[in-house]
């Protein structure tokens, strides 16, 4: 179960998600953020603020960023 959970004296509007996005289990996405393309929620993580294209988030708002260069 994922919880995207959006307060009403926030005065934000709801979570956008992105193409490609993996959401893993438990994890909740709160208020008006945006997740961009390619990103990895992992399980139990929080997510409050956007998050950049291509990068993971683990715990609360840790986000680690992949560099797709080869």
């Amino acid at each position: 179960m994922v919880l995207l959970l959006v307060p009403k004296d926030s005065g934000g509007g709801s979570p956008t998600i992105g193409n490609n996005v993996m959401i893993g289990a438990g994890a909740k996405v709160l208020g008006d953020c945006k997740i961009s393309d390619g990103c990895i929620i992992g399980a139990n993580a929080v997510v409050t603020k956007d998050i950049p294209a291509n990068c993971t988030v683990v715990s609360v708002n840790k986000i680690i960023c992949r560099n797709n260069r080869i």
